[in-house]
């Protein structure tokens, strides 16, 4: 740390309890009262260096007349602390000024008028030659701006508190590597023994190590809010980056604000936590410290992490902070809601009147926020299903949307037991991610089929309602097979499933003896292609390659197999919930099922219009 030694004389005060002797030998002519402190001392050691002394003991001298004079400052900056420090100075005795007390003193001396009209050498010229010796140090720096807390009026009227930042930003946004700046925990006996010397070169094994760019966090911590508050600015103004920016207030909410922190590990306890000897805020000043944090956080879009804003709003709910406060913390981590998990959503409910046990209304701000962002982008580029899982056109402008659809469909299916949980509500929040959006209608259905088992009361209609939500023709595989086995839906419901399943079956069939037909042509362009013997051998083209056609057989007797068991299934589910002829008058179904074979149709006849405009087949029987 700075210091600079003024005065050349031993110690000549001493101290009776609240009261200061100057030990001269000569008796005192004036008494200076500075809060409960009194000191005795002598006025020409005073008047030769204060003008303000010099005019209050002038007038004193005539008002009373009397040979002892005293004087009363209440206004003195840094109190008796610093007035006992300028008494010293005044009479020469020996002081010591560093950056813990420079600027109590250059603002008491300002008070007093200690110019050079009342000496050479007085102490607002030397302390304002050591301040700018410890403007030139981060560390010193750091310590001067904490001390103007204190004499914070006085210290912004002759201009040390905006000096002081400006010198902390400068440094923070410089390279810390370049200017050998400190870095936060280490002392300066391990900087020293960091660089050993060897016949003037240093050691390659103990070369410093490149320092991170959060490396003033620490230190910036301990300012108070505002300070702290004009130091961002300051840094901000400077060109800083707003990632470092967003780190660095991340890094003081979580100091300040418990509910932030309170997920600290035993390792950092354990390690000498910095947070941990941190005075606990009244509620009144973290909901303070929060709303300012929320307002100093950048603008650009994604530099936060979306954890922490939901961290942020959380903590907010809890300290009741303002609505505007709260919604703009809603607008930024929708914004990116993209990024988030599924943890991230799961909002306690913090309402007066709790209905759910999460907060549902919150995520649906946050989920509307974020599709008023999105939407127009993805429908410029319209996607078009190829595929079961894919699309066509605009994959990087859907990218976000698939992500936030299986991030809302695993939140509405963590938050469906909850008996509380309207069906307007859920279906709500569901019915805002578009239908394009979902690849696969598996979560979705998964979440649908959660919340039938926890609402057991609703009426079918409801139930047909939150079906909808659903795209019986973008289930898989797994999802169709368990839909059609599922007793909570309905039955409409599982006739479709059933119904578009049995056309994704004809379909596959259709496309292998479609295969097996191009590949045969393209081994045999002369028509000489050889039926395959009984024993199930392959014929083999003059290039040496094998076809297959009894692979194309056996997955064919496969989908037969798949076709039967679900129409097998399809007429225990009729017989236990309507007769038959209710069944084919509703859905158009004029003959009786028959089992699937090789050589008829495994698909279930539809009216010729059909609600999905799919034509009658009327023989359907396979390609051979």
């Amino acid at each position: 740390m700075a210091s600079m030694k003024l005065g050349s004389k031993t110690d000549g005060f001493h101290r009776d309890g609240n009261t200061w002797y100057c030990t001269t030998g000569l008796p005192s002519d004036v008494t200076i009262e500075v809060g409960e402190m009194t000191f005795n001392l002598h006025k020409f050691p005073l008047l030769s260096r204060s003008g303000l002394l010099e005019k209050l003991i002038e007038e004193l001298s005539i008002e009373d007349g009397s040979s002892v004079s005293v004087l009363k400052l209440n206004d003195m900056p840094a109190g008796a602390k610093a007035f006992e420090l300028i008494a010293r100075f005044c009479y020469g005795i020996k002081i010591e000024m560093t950056s813990l007390n420079v600027v109590s003193l250059r603002c008491a001396a300002e008070y007093l008028r200690m110019t050079e009209d009342y000496g050479e050498g007085n102490l607002i010229v030397q302390a304002e030659a050591f301040l700018d010796e410890v403007f030139g140090s981060w560390k010193d720096s750091i310590k001067a701006l904490e001390t103007c807390e204190e004499v914070l009026p006085f210290a912004e009227e002759i201009h040390i508190v905006p000096r002081c930042i400006d010198s902390l930003a400068m440094k923070a946004c410089a390279d810390p590597n370049v200017f050998n700046l400190p870095v936060a925990g280490q002392t300066d006996a391990q900087s020293q023994r960091d660089v050993i010397l060897w016949n003037g070169i240093s050691s390659s094994a103990n070369k410093p190590q490149p320092i991170s760019e959060d490396w003033w966090f620490q230190d910036v911590s301990f300012l108070n809010l505002p300070l702290y508050k004009r130091l961002i600015l300051a840094v901000e103004s400077r060109g800083m980056k707003p990632e470092t920016i967003s780190a660095s207030l991340i890094y003081y909410a979580k100091r300040y604000l418990p509910l932030m922190s309170r997920q600290s590990s035993f390792d950092d306890a354990n390690n000498g936590n910095p947070w941990a000897t941190v005075s606990i805020l009244s509620e009144t000043d973290q909901r303070v410290l929060l709303e300012e944090i929320v307002t100093l956080l950048p603008k650009k879009r994604g530099v936060t992490s979306p954890e922490f804003l939901i961290m942020l709003l959380r903590t907010a709910m809890v300290l009741h902070a303002s609505p505007s406060c709260r919604e703009n913390l809603e607008k930024k981590a929708g914004a990116q809601l993209d990024q988030a998990v599924l943890v991230d959503l799961l909002i306690p409910n913090m309402g007066y009147s709790v209905e759910t046990l999460y907060d549902i209304d919150c995520a649906q701000r946050m989920l509307d926020h974020f599709m008023s962002l999105n939407q127009d982008a993805a429908l410029s580029t319209p996607p078009c299903i190829v595929e079961e899982g894919q699309f066509l056109g605009g994959p990087d402008a859907l990218q976000p949307l698939t992500m936030v659809a299986s991030l809302v469909d695993g939140f509405l299916a963590e938050v469906a037991p909850d008996v509380n949980l309207k069906p307007s509500k859920f279906e709500a929040l569901a019915a805002t991610i578009p239908d394009y959006a979902r690849p696969l209608d598996d979560g979705v259905y998964h979440a649908i089929d959660v919340y039938l088992k926890a609402h057991p009361w609703l009426t079918d209609t409801e139930k047909e309602q939150l079906c909808r939500l659903m795209n019986c023709q973008k289930l898989s595989l797994q999802a169709c097979t368990h839909a059609a086995q599922n007793e909570r839906l309905p039955l409409r419901v599982i006739v479709q499933v059933l119904f578009f399943e049995q056309l994704r079956l004809r379909t596959s069939i259709s496309g292998w003896f479609y295969v097996s037909e191009n590949l045969d042509n393209s081994q045999n362009p002369c028509g000489s292609l050889e039926l395959p013997k009984n024993d199930g051998s392959h014929q083999i083209n003059s290039k040496g390659r094998t076809v297959g056609v009894d692979d194309v057989k056996e997955r064919v007797s496969e989908l037969e197999k798949e076709c039967l068991t679900m129409k097998q299934d399809l007429q225990k589910i009729l017989k236990t919930k309507r007769s038959w002829r209710i069944f084919s008058k509703t859905f158009g179904f004029r003959r009786k099922l028959k089992p699937c074979n090789s050589k008829e149709s495994c698909e279930l006849k539809e009216p010729e219009a059909s609600a999905n405009g799919l034509q009658n087949h009327e023989n359907g029987g396979m390609p051979q």
